[in-house]
């Protein structure tokens, strides 16, 4: 198994930047593909950003393509996603997850796939 905190939400005014990190324990980090999904209120938990065990192969949902960037350093057992030109369309508590019903090159982007999440971490962008 392995457990995941999430870190770095918080409110930022609009057109500004947040990096959040997820942070893994238990087994190898490298084991598992990564996403991040996020939750707004009254809306369904949608996905982000996934990548592969290996860091070699990203999604990204059309909303977020140019402005989030997702990596992983397997070293440091985390993951992160930078987000840029935030807007307030962007507010939702963001989850990272992890599965290991990946192979080492496949992605993953549905939220029934993955098998280990974190609490979460709300980011409030205001105008």
């Amino acid at each position: 198994q392995v457990q995941l905190v999430e870190s770095g939400g918080g409110l930022v005014q609009a057109g500004g930047s947040l990096r959040l990190s997820c942070a893994a324990s238990g087994r190898t980090f490298g084991l598992y593909a990564m996403g991040w999904f996020r939750q707004a209120p009254g809306k369904e938990r949608e996905v982000v950003a996934a990548i592969t065990r290996n860091g070699g192969n990203i999604y990204y949902t059309d909303s977020v393509k140019g402005r989030f960037t997702l990596s992983r350093d397997n070293t440091r057992n985390t993951g992160y996603l930078q987000m840029s030109s935030l807007s307030l369309g962007d507010t939702a508590v963001y989850y990272c997850a992890a599965t290991s019903r990946a192979p080492l090159g496949g992605l993953r982007i549905d939220s029934r796939d993955y098998d280990y999440w974190g609490q979460g971490t709300q980011v409030t962008v205001s105008s």
